[in-house]
């Protein structure tokens, strides 16, 4: 029986937490007996996670044991490491111990320094921040978790399930997997990664620029078939000093800020009408149907379809 040590520190998040816990501990062997035993560790004494504290049975000795530690998220990503954490993690991952991260543990796994030049990933919302903090380590935000072999790391909140039942098919082949799948009412590989869940808001308008104009323009003339040439004329501007102008201020090129603006007006067609797809290619303005297939999976990291499944609102279906 392989052991999980699961690390409990002030302001851990409950649903990562209790993610591994359940999941581990629910999973069976093909003869009915446990995959796992799971402990709970943390520095010892009450744990305060916001909603309730709790008292990890194990100290952190326990993690010299394990045959895997998992770092649930915090609520304060940028609080102080203590060192006595920083030292456990650091002497069982010298002893070879696999350890993963869910969520913002990311921050507790890269302070050890373990991550460096390595990738990996947390919760969209906070992969910038991730990047800023630790420089060395490459962080993706796109993929749902990212596996190192030793070291692991996931997206927010349900990427926590898909890492989880990625080592357990490592450990005991995708049959226990996908019975512990079943038991989580989780698909076993979900398709596309957490670029899908990313909002793609419209892109950055300067208010009081001279480009204000010309963006409105573009926004409002996105579903035709425009050129660089046409958007240089609309705003006055050659080519060269709008491309100039457009990374000044808006950080990107006059096409990229358009290509944005068209699969943001997607995703609003894809979640609230019923229109096919053919329509709305033409309506967010990529002119064919396989066009917009191919760019809408590359930056959101499914296809339309799956985002549609997914997403659509009940009144649109």
């Amino acid at each position: 029986m392989l052991t999980v040590a699961v690390l409990a520190l002030d302001g851990v998040i409950p649903f990562d937490l209790s993610t591994p816990i359940e999941v581990f501990n629910r999973t069976r062997l093909p003869d009915g007996r446990p995959a796992y035993r799971v402990r709970v560790c943390g520095l010892g004494g009450p744990v305060d996670s916001g909603a309730f504290h709790l008292t990890p049975p194990w100290g952190l000795d326990a993690l010299a044991d394990a045959d895997t530690i998992i770092i649930p998220g915090c609520a304060d990503p940028a609080a102080p490491l203590p060192p006595r954490v920083l030292g456990a993690l650091r002497s069982a991952a010298a002893d070879g111990t696999r350890i993963a991260s869910i969520c913002a543990g990311a921050f507790v796994l890269a302070a050890t320094g373990l991550l460096d030049g390595r990738r990996a990933t947390t919760h969209w919302l906070a992969t910038k921040r991730l990047a800023e903090a630790y420089p060395e380590v490459e962080v993706d935000p796109d993929v749902l978790y990212v596996d190192n072999g030793q070291f692991l790391t996931s997206a927010g909140a349900a990427a926590g399930l898909d890492l989880c039942l990625h080592l357990i098919r490592r450990d005991h082949g995708s049959a226990v997997a996908a019975d512990a799948a079943r038991l989580s009412v989780m698909p076993l590989e979900r398709e596309g990664g957490q670029a899908q869940f990313i909002v793609h808001d419209q892109p950055p308008t300067p208010r009081g620029s001279e480009l204000e104009p010309v963006l409105k323009w573009m926004q409002d003339n996105a579903d035709r078939a425009l050129s660089l040439d046409d958007i240089a004329e609309q705003a006055g501007m050659s080519c060269r000093t709008l491309n100039r102008r457009f990374r000044e201020q808006t950080g990107t090129t006059p096409l990229q800020w358009l290509l944005r603006a068209r699969i943001r007006q997607a995703q609003y067609l894809l979640e609230a009408t019923d229109h096919s797809i053919e329509r709305i290619s033409g309506q967010a303005g990529f002119g064919s149907s396989t066009a917009f297939r191919e760019r809408f999976k590359k930056i959101v990291g499914t296809s339309p379809y799956a985002y549609r499944a997914a997403f659509q609102t009940a009144e649109a279906r």
